[in-house]
């Protein structure tokens, strides 16, 4: 018995934490740190879903990480989105302030914070992120949106490993540790 519950747990782990439960219409949310073919899939899902408005959160972009001109992955994950074909009108970079721990909730307070100060209102939220980190991420901009947001989810697939078979590669054991912990 105790050997079939372990096989189950491991089979549904990465289902769990890369939840995808879609909510159409509202607004769009995608994180601007995520690698550059998920906006691929974040702007089709605007296109192909009617949404308000498309947010883009994150901090800033740490000088060791990477040569750019972007100061924030928000800048940086805009600039992708509307090389993929999205109206500047449609987009809004919001970025973040910098922190060292908990940046996905601070990139949600940091949207709440923008969307009250510009009087701005959806009657649904859809967020994407990537692979595992996608139920944590719902969690957080459910609990910084507040109470009456309804919160949906896409985990846009790490093409790293097989979600299937998460345990045959080190990668997908080590994603899933993380973010299981």
């Amino acid at each position: 018995m105790g050997a079939g519950l372990i096989f189950i747990s491991v089979r549904e782990v990465h289902p769990f934490l890369a939840i995808t439960d879609p909510v159409h219409g509202g607004a769009l949310i995608a994180e601007g740190w995520l690698p550059d073919h998920a906006f691929d899939k974040v702007a089709a899902e605007f296109k192909r879903n009617q949404y308000d408005t498309l947010y883009v959160t994150g901090g800033p972009i740490e000088q060791r990480e990477s040569c750019t001109s972007y100061k924030t992955y928000a800048e940086r994950g805009e600039a992708i989105v509307r090389s993929k074909g999205l109206s500047p009108s449609v987009v809004r970079a919001i970025p973040a302030l910098k922190v060292h721990r908990d940046r996905t909730y601070a990139s949600a307070v940091a949207l709440k914070k923008w969307l009250v100060e510009h009087e701005v209102t959806h009657r649904s939220y859809h967020v994407m992120s990537f692979g595992l980190h996608t139920r944590r991420t719902r969690l957080l901009f459910e609990q910084a949106l507040g109470e009456g947001a309804i919160v949906g989810s896409t985990a846009i697939e790490d093409p790293d490993y097989d979600p299937k078979h998460w345990w045959s590669t080190s990668v997908g054991v080590r994603t899933v540790i993380d973010e299981a912990i």
